[in-house]
This record gives structure tokens, C-alpha cells and sequence, in this order.
């Protein structure tokens, strides 16, 4: 048996032993080039290096295990290049994406840990790689985004600036005093701890609306405390409105015969009908 000839059990040999020495050549090499460029780069853009030094070196070794091996190079070269044709056609989407991921690292609109809103689904960036992004969303679902959408979706993130506005929308029925309304909004904001000085918070109002005077009150806070915040001023300026008497009206219609002043006619059919029976028995008596 010519396979198992002592030649080519030492070429099999070194083989295994340049496939083995050049994968922990590449993983030490990626490991130090993580260290050495942790602090220089982003979350994502370390994680690529260390996979693409990794992969690189690997193949590297790979081809001269197999040229060890007696496998001809050009052969190889070839049979790569019809390869790489045949999934080229057969997956133009997965070249989309590895496209789009390459824009993506370029440009870094987020990194891990970020918080990004994409459509309908917000959550936090677990890894960008070369062909999705993987989202944690808040209820601990586990999402896949293709490069390609989020290169074409607006996509909002969310953790981008230290500090975020919150814009409640109010409405206050219209005998109230609006300069009383804004007093009391100003002073629920400066007791509210998390609510930051400067910027100071905004008070707009906004216009007349159907059952309401509209208001648009703002205020600022940290990005760690945004939904806190959210939650319980909301409920400060509830608990403010009822102990100083300003009513939040709910959407009512008010109905007119034609002129202001003259009043509706009202005729309730259930007491006609009782008046017309009882007039009946008075009359057979």
C-alpha cells in the first residue's frame, strides 16, 4: 500500500502538525492584536479584527498543511476560483449583506451594548458581524437583522448622546389658568431629582384643541435614568394636578339647536309615555 508508505505518513504527519501550530499561532496572534488595540477601537471593530487575523492566518497554514500533503497549489487556486464563482451566483443576498456590513463598520452608527430602534423592534446590539446584526430586545427575544435592512432602515440609537429629552404631550380643560398650569409643571420638574438643570425643561403650548388646551412639556435627563424618569414624573404631574384642582378633560361634543343662547329641547319619551297611561286611567274612572 503506497498511502501508507513511510513518505507519506510523514507528510501526513507534518501536515496535522502545521494545521495544529497554525491554529494556535492564529489565536495567540488574535488574542494579542485584541489587547493591543482594545483601547484604540470600537466594541465591533475589535471583535472583526480579531476574527479576520484569526481566519486569515488559519487559512494560510491550512494551504501549506494541504501543500504538505502533496495537494497541487494551482489546482487548489482553480478549484477556488470556480467555487467562489458557483456561491458568487448562488448567493448574491449574502454578498449584499457582507456589502452593507463593511459600510456599517465604517461608518459606526452603534457599537455593542448600544440601544437601536430598527422599524418596530428596539433592543440591545449583541455583535455586528460581517452579514447581520444581533439585537437582545427588552423582553429577552434574541433578534437577527440582516446588514442589507439596516443599511436601508432608518435606525435610531438610542444610547448615542449622554443625555435624552422626554416630550409628554398634556391637555388641560380650557377654564384653567395656563400661567398657573406652567408654574406647577416647572415646580414638579425641579423637585424631580432626575430631571436634569440644564438644558432647563421646555413649556410650549401648543394651541386649542377640541375638548382641551394643548400642551407640550419637555425635560431632560440622563440616559441611565431616561425610563425612570418616564415613569414616575408622569405620575408627580397626575398627583400635582389633582391636589391644585386642574382638570385633565376627556374628548366631550356639545350640541346647539341653531342658536347659543336658546336652550336644547329635551323630551324624554319614558315619561310621556307614563303621563299619556296615567291620563288614560284617571279618564276611565
Amino acid at each position: 500500500m503506497d498511502y501508507l508508505s513511510q513518505e507519506n505518513l510523514i507528510n501526513l504527519s507534518r501536515g496535522i502538525t502545521t494545521i495544529i501550530i497554525g491554529y494556535l499561532v492564529a489565536k495567540f496572534a488574535a488574542k494579542s492584536l485584541g489587547k493591543l488595540l482594545k483601547n484604540r477601537t470600537s466594541s465591533h471593530q475589535h471583535n472583526l479584527l480579531q476574527r479576520g487575523v484569526f481566519y486569515a492566518l488559519l487559512i494560510i497554514f491550512l494551504i501549506s498543511a494541504l501543500k504538505e500533503l502533496g495537494f497541487s497549489l494551482s489546482v487548489l487556486l482553480g478549484a477556488a476560483g470556480v467555487l467562489s464563482v458557483a456561491i458568487g451566483f448562488a448567493s448574491q443576498t449574502s454578498a449584499s449583506n457582507l456589502i452593507s456590513g463593511l459600510f456599517l463598520l465604517g461608518e459606526q452608527p452603534f457599537g455593542i451594548g448600544d440601544i437601536v430602534r430598527v422599524g418596530s423592534t428596539t433592543g440591545e446590539v449583541l455583535s455586528v458581524d460581517l452579514l447581520s446584526v444581533k439585537l437582545r430586545t427588552f423582553d429577552n427575544l434574541y433578534v437577527r437583522i440582516p446588514n442589507e435592512t439596516m443599511l436601508k432602515s432608518e435606525v435610531t440609537t438610542l444610547t448615542k448622546f449622554p443625555i435624552r429629552r422626554l416630550d409628554l404631550q398634556i391637555g388641560v380643560a380650557y377654564k384653567e389658568d395656563i400661567e398657573k398650569v406652567r408654574d406647577i409643571l416647572l415646580k414638579t420638574a425641579e423637585i424631580n431629582t432626575l430631571c436634569l438643570d440644564d438644558p432647563k425643561p421646555l413649556f410650549i403650548f401648543q394651541g386649542f384643541g377640541e375638548s382641551s388646551l394643548n400642551i407640550q412639556f419637555s425635560v431632560w435627563a440622563k440616559r441611565e435614568n431616561f425610563l425612570e424618569l418616564r415613569n414616575n414624573i408622569q405620575y408627580e404631574i397626575k398627583m400635582a394636578f389633582d391636589e391644585n384642582k386642574i382638570e385633565i378633560p376627556f374628548p366631550h361634543i356639545t350640541l346647539y339647536t341653531g342658536s347659543v343662547t336658546d336652550p336644547f329641547p329635551i323630551r324624554i319619551e319614558s315619561d310621556s309615555n307614563e303621563k299619556k297611561q296615567l291620563s288614560n286611567n284617571e279618564s276611565g274612572k
